[in-house]
């Protein structure tokens, strides 16, 4: 079973992307945490238009933070061929509404009602040429109002999201190719 099936088997929202690297797998999966999305410049300005309402209206949940990134995800699983992030929230919000998650168990039990959970991978597999890197964002709403809530927002961000997963699958193999 997958580390992504353990930790969010039911999800109502997926997506997934994937780049042949010429890295190894364990290369690849300790390059990610390595990997500051908000640094590269297409996800900067992408994450800073997500966030524009907020700090136009000065939202106090936002101000003097900085942008949204990796750093808000809790570490659930790390191994040398895979890697899992956990996030709960309601996305939605000018703020993201996250709550908070400690470890894995918490991640696998969080049930507030109204609140999704957001699950992470990059899973890297040797092959002919490399490796191939995927990385897949998994999203499961509690109840059918979180749903509602959250499926204008996933057709929203969706076109985005893709585009910063590209970016990330593209800085995690440069990282991870680059001698320490």
């Amino acid at each position: 079973m997958s580390v992504a099936a353990t930790l969010l088997p039911d999800y109502q929202f997926c997506e997934r992307h994937q780049r042949q690297c010429r890295a190894t797998p364990a290369a690849l999966i300790a390059a990610v945490p390595r990997v500051q999305p908000q640094s590269l410049p297409l996800v900067r300005v992408l994450l800073q238009l997500r966030e524009l309402p907020a700090r136009l209206l000065r939202d106090p949940a936002r101000q003097g933070r900085p942008l949204f990134g990796l750093h808000e995800f809790t570490l659930l699983h790390r191994d040398e061929h895979s890697l899992a992030l956990g996030l709960a929230g309601r996305f939605w919000r000018r703020d993201f509404g996250l709550a908070s998650i400690a470890d894995a168990d918490g991640f696998r039990s969080f049930a507030e009602p109204g609140v999704p959970r957001l699950l992470l991978t990059f899973q890297a597999q040797a092959n002919d040429g490399g490796s191939l890197l995927c990385t897949e964002t998994r999203v499961h709403c509690p109840d059918r109002a979180s749903r509602l809530r959250f499926w204008p927002y996933w057709l929203a961000i969706r076109l985005a999201s893709g585009l910063i997963r590209r970016q990330m699958l593209a800085a995690i193999e440069q990282a991870a190719c680059k001698p320490d």
